[in-house]
């Protein structure tokens, strides 16, 4: 998960059931939240049960598409063209470091209109005969009509990004590593390789070192108020310690 003060937690789960997305999210939620997945069907089942908003991935959308390129290359490459036109308007507005009402007028009026089209051309290829269910394209089509209002959001929202993108750099660390903590011999110690992990990728985001935030960390963790632990958590803690960090015996020697 990655919240929206860039805090990234990596929850072990013994699988893959819905349950555990309801036990991990849980059903209290914050008034405006808004859901940021891939197509997972576990998400989409939450999202209908708590009625949070659920935007979906442009990039997952844009894979599928992708991969029927040999099989349909005009009709893919087309429907690829315009949703590399919508990520070359998000680079615009990086460019102009667009926020909040300025970047959602921006989507407004430059990506609503592409995305219209574009839901437009999809809906024509079904209405066109001639391929059938089978066909990679129309899987890919499938999978984006499906899931059409949840790519919108994106247009009315300037907090929620066209993708997952930055989902996939905090994660890219886990899989590089996989095979050192494939087996964490009980539950309980996979539960907390995902909380070491946690703290790392989310210091990394903050560019804080994880070695001087470890290091300061499990000397301070001692006689830090119990009721203020929260501010031992990487975010937190590089408004609180990180100016005059404790340092251990090797570094100061």
């Amino acid at each position: 998960m990655y919240g929206e003060q860039d805090e990234v937690s990596f929850l072990y789960c013994n699988s893959r059931e819905t349950r555990h997305v309801f036990e991990q999210l849980g059903m209290s939620l914050q008034q405006g939240a808004v859901l940021l997945t891939d197509g997972y069907a576990a998400y989409a089942r939450y999202a209908t049960k708590t009625g949070i908003s659920h935007a979906q991935c442009w990039a997952h959308t844009r894979r599928g598409l992708f991969e029927a390129k040999d099989i349909e290359p005009e009709r893919a490459a087309l429907s690829l063209a315009w949703i590399g036109k919508l990520y070359a308007l998000e680079e615009k507005v990086r460019e102009r470091h667009l926020s909040g009402s300025a970047k959602r007028d921006y989507r407004q009026q430059h990506a609503k209109p592409a995305v219209d089209d574009f839901f437009a051309w999809v809906n024509a290829q079904f209405e066109a005969q001639g391929l059938l269910p089978s066909n990679p394209l129309i899987k890919a089509l499938t999978y984006t009509r499906e899931r059409e209002a949840g790519l919108r959001i994106y247009l009315d929202d300037p907090d929620v990004p066209i993708d997952t993108n930055h989902l996939g750099r905090a994660l890219r660390p886990i899989p590089m590593g996989r095979r050192n903590w494939l087996f964490c011999w009980t539950e309980l110690g996979a539960k907390f390789v995902g909380i070491v992990q946690s703290l790392i990728v989310t210091c990394n985001i903050h560019e804080i070192d994880p070695h001087t935030y470890l290091v300061d960390v499990l000397q301070r963790v001692g006689q830090h108020p119990a009721a203020l632990v929260q501010q031992l958590t990487s975010r937190l803690w590089k408004q609180h310690f990180a100016a005059a960090p404790l340092r251990s015996r090797l570094d100061i020697h």
